[in-house]
């Protein structure tokens, strides 16, 4: 899978598919795996719906890049998105940003 991204630094700024299931959350790992830059932003505006899967695939991101001294922060406008991160509690985990730039900053 290949993602856009854009770089703000030292961080990286990755733009989600349109669904994050099983598949994409796995591929959406690898692909993360690959960057050079520890500290990431997933922007998920683009993502209309996620999944138990790709839900268990942002926290595995996240455990991965704090390993390597890195984080994961989440920018999403997206109502339902932040609905799910409340609903799961994942908003307590990760940290959920109004905006791109917001969540660079909060490196």
């Amino acid at each position: 899978m290949k993602l856009q991204t854009e770089i703000f630094g030292d961080v990286t700024v990755v733009h989600t598919p349109e669904e994050l299931g099983r598949d994409q959350g796995d591929a959406l790992g690898n692909f993360v795996a690959t960057l050079q830059k520890h500290s990431v932003v997933l922007d998920l505006d683009p993502t209309e719906s996620i999944d138990s899967h790709g839900l268990t695939s942002l926290v595995e991101v996240q455990q991965a890049l704090r390993k390597l001294d890195g984080d994961l922060k989440i920018s999403t406008t997206n109502r339902m998105n932040r609905k799910i991160f409340e609903i799961t509690r994942l908003d307590k985990q990760l940290e959920v940003f109004d905006s791109i730039i917001e969540a660079v900053k909060s490196f």
